[in-house]
């Protein structure tokens, strides 16, 4: 099977200017001082500069009915030759409308580093559909704005992936959380969440090891991308160590088999290497049992019982959580317990 190769952006060093996007909601501009916080922390922890792109602080009505002016600002972040990389500030629901307005040219240009998860699915696979190394992880207001300090896991989970050239293990976080604090009340910016020891990863299936580029996203994101012309080409599915999550919308088990099913029927699953699933969000013990066995049975009704498939691991709708670095060669082995990237997303 052939190796997909994509181009890599420059490492992003202490001293950058990155962009912070709006590309899906505009909510950020109704928690000024939690942006605040993000850009902080993300100085003291990182070593960045982040300023926003035009329109990215437009707020949310502005943003829903200019999609033009968002995808100007990714544009604008590309071709602006003093913002080293790209930086999402939250998820949202409407990437998918930039899609007749993106210009995946632009992106071949000037790669970069694009930085985000959640509805940012829709620019990732963008930029893997145009050759680019792409960086599944957290956004501005997330895990980077995290009430009181950034958690250490998040910013090593960033730095070895985007501020690295070299290829790295992945490990499983020590603690996690789903704890709540109202994002709109500044005096609750600086209280620490409370975090609950982690359960760890667990292999599902799969016995030999495989090798395979990452990319993959948000389930959810995904289903209303299929079918348009943002969708990956066949080509960009095969031999892929699929990566996927599921949102605060908490679907029910059924339906991620469902998805898993539209897949198959794709010949998806056939052409796969690997499968990493994220810690659902919401999910109780019983409903994380019922996901398991609608992706074993899905696999088996596709004939990949050999599919290595590791769950629970810390990306996505968690925290905290890892930055993947889509398009980059990644190696899950069962039989050692290994999760590792091959090779850096970016370059030195």
């Amino acid at each position: 099977m052939s190796v997909m190769s994509f181009v890599r952006p420059a490492a992003l060093r202490e001293g950058d200017v990155v962009a912070a996007l709006s590309l899906s909601s505009g909510f950020v501009a109704r928690v000024p001082h939690r942006y605040e916080a993000g850009r902080r922390q993300v100085r003291a922890e990182l070593g960045w500069r982040v300023v926003p792109a035009p329109n990215a602080l437009r707020g949310e009505a502005y943003l829903y009915r200019n999609p033009q002016a968002r995808a100007d600002d990714l544009h604008w972040a590309l071709e602006n030759r003093e913002v080293a990389g790209l930086l999402s500030t939250l998820g949202g629901d409407d990437s998918v409308r930039l899609l007749p307005l993106l210009d995946p040219a632009v992106i071949r240009a000037h790669p970069k580093v694009f930085l985000g998860f959640s509805d940012s699915t829709v620019t990732h696979l963008q930029f893997l559909r145009a050759g680019v190394t792409s960086f599944h992880g957290p956004a501005l207001l997330t895990d980077l704005a995290e009430h009181g300090g950034m958690h250490g896991y998040v910013s090593r989970g960033v730095r070895q992936a985007v501020m690295d050239a070299r290829g790295f293990r992945l490990r499983p976080a020590p603690e996690w959380t789903e704890q709540h604090r109202e994002w709109l009340d500044p005096d609750l910016q600086e209280v620490r969440r409370t975090f609950a020891p982690s359960g760890g990863w667990v292999w599902l299936q799969g016995e030999r090891p495989v090798q395979g580029h990452l990319m993959g996203g948000c389930l959810e994101v995904l289903d209303m991308l299929n079918g348009t012309p943002g969708w990956p080409e066949p080509a960009l599915w095969r031999g892929a160590v699929l990566c996927l999550e599921t949102s605060e919308d908490v679907p029910a088990p059924a339906q991620v088999g469902y998805w898993l099913r539209n897949f198959a029927a794709q010949g998806l699953l056939a052409g796969a290497a690997g499968l990493v699933l994220a810690r659902p969000r919401g999910y109780t013990p019983e409903r994380v049992e019922a996901l398991y066995g609608w992706v074993r049975r899905v696999l088996w009704e596709a004939g990949r019982e050999d599919l290595p498939v590791l769950a629970n691991v810390d990306f996505g709708h968690t925290s905290p959580q890892l930055t993947l670095p889509f398009g980059a060669q990644a190696r899950l082995d069962p039989a050692l317990d290994v999760f590792e990237v091959l090779e850096g997303g970016v370059t030195a």
